[in-house]
């Protein structure tokens, strides 16, 4: 079972980039998808998770500016970010789980994902 983070790179202040994971392997069906980030010296955060309903949660400091999508017959999770600040600057994780999360199961939390992706490095420059 493999997680494979792309689409990271540098972008100046107020621009895009859209971010994959490619789940691969005996998956199953990944019923909960969500990035995570961790900026140098600091602790990994959520970003946001995409509910088996479809549901979309979000940070409050991405609402708005950043959207969760999957393809579900590829098992490919994606994140538009967009309006991107140089506080975005982090290493992006994406994070899966066979569990049936709603809202009010806090699926923001770190220790509800069983497998997590290798990262990628997104820089916004000032």
């Amino acid at each position: 079972v493999q997680l494979q983070a792309s689409g990271g790179g540098v972008v100046p202040t107020g621009g895009s980039l859209r971010l994959s994971c490619a789940a691969s392997g005996r998956t199953g069906r990944w019923n909960t998808m969500g990035w995570f980030r961790q900026a140098p010296g600091k602790e990994r955060e959520f970003v946001a998770t995409r509910l088996y309903s479809g549901e979309g949660i979000y940070a409050d400091s991405v609402k708005d500016r950043f959207t969760i999508s999957k393809d579900v017959d590829k098992n490919t999770l994606y994140l538009q970010m967009n309006s991107l600040r140089p506080e975005d600057t982090a290493v992006y994780y994406c994070a899966a789980d066979r569990t049936y999360y709603s809202a009010k199961d806090k699926p923001f939390e770190i220790r509800n994902y069983d497998f997590w992706g290798q990262g990628t490095l997104v820089t916004v420059s000032s």
